[in-house]
């Protein structure tokens, strides 16, 4: 006669997923008094049972990529070989000129597109003011096959070899991540598992008050009109 139950059919009987003879022999044990399966069983019936409490409640989506961006990942897992894919900036908000009449504009924030091969990065960053913190809003989407479905896209940001920030696009190819400024940011896209990656860099941000004639620096500068 078998003396006890492993960890993995316990699990099993407090999830209430083991065949109905198997359950009744394991229920046959502990009312025959062996108080070790006893301990084990109850532990994960009540594991089992806060896990179904909280199964229910949803987490919103920016406060589990805040949770992560608390946390460095210093390996990025990628396939050995991987082709990088040119990037060419198509449009930089910063080199737009002023509107016509106005002498300076200001401007925070940052809006960049890139093309990539048959893909397109839609990037936006919001420096958080008086703060060394910012916002990264993108999207990455397929100009050739715009029905091609971009869910699941991992997306990195790095100093370096550390990843800063990371998460993953949903079905409509969007993403956002909140992260620590630094110098020498890039944000990585990889595509079709890792096989293929696009890399470009991110600006940086200083926030500080104009002095003066003095101008604000990178994204709080103001635009000179032009001609």
């Amino acid at each position: 006669m078998k003396q006890h139950f492993g960890i993995t059919e316990w699990v099993d009987f407090a999830r209430g997923v083991v065949p109905e003879a198997e359950e009744a022999r394991m229920r046959s044990h502990i009312e025959a008094g062996c108080t070790e399966c006893q301990e084990i069983a109850d532990f994960y019936i009540k594991l089992a049972g806060l896990c179904s409490n909280m199964a229910p409640v949803r987490v919103p989506a920016a406060l589990v990529q805040n949770a992560r961006s608390l946390f460095r990942a210093t390996v990025v897992e990628r396939p050995k070989r991987q082709f990088r894919i040119p990037a060419e900036l198509i449009f930089d908000s910063f080199l737009v000129p002023a509107p016509a009449g106005l002498r300076a504009s200001w401007q925070v924030g940052w809006q960049a597109l890139y093309r990539a091969g048959e893909c397109s990065l839609d990037l936006r960053v919001e420096p958080e003011l008086h703060s060394s913190r910012a916002a990264l809003i993108g999207q990455v989407s397929n100009h050739e096959s715009p029905e091609t479905e971009m869910a699941g896209v991992a997306v990195y940001l790095k100093s370096g070899k550390v990843v800063v920030a990371q998460t993953r696009s949903n079905r409509f190819g969007e993403f956002q991540m909140e992260y620590e400024q630094q110098k020498r940011l890039q944000l990585y896209v990889y595509l079709e598992g890792g096989a293929k990656c696009i890399q470009v860099p991110l600006k940086e941000f200083v926030d500080a008050k104009p002095v003066g004639g003095d101008r604000l620096k990178a994204g709080l500068a103001p635009r000179k009109k032009r001609g």
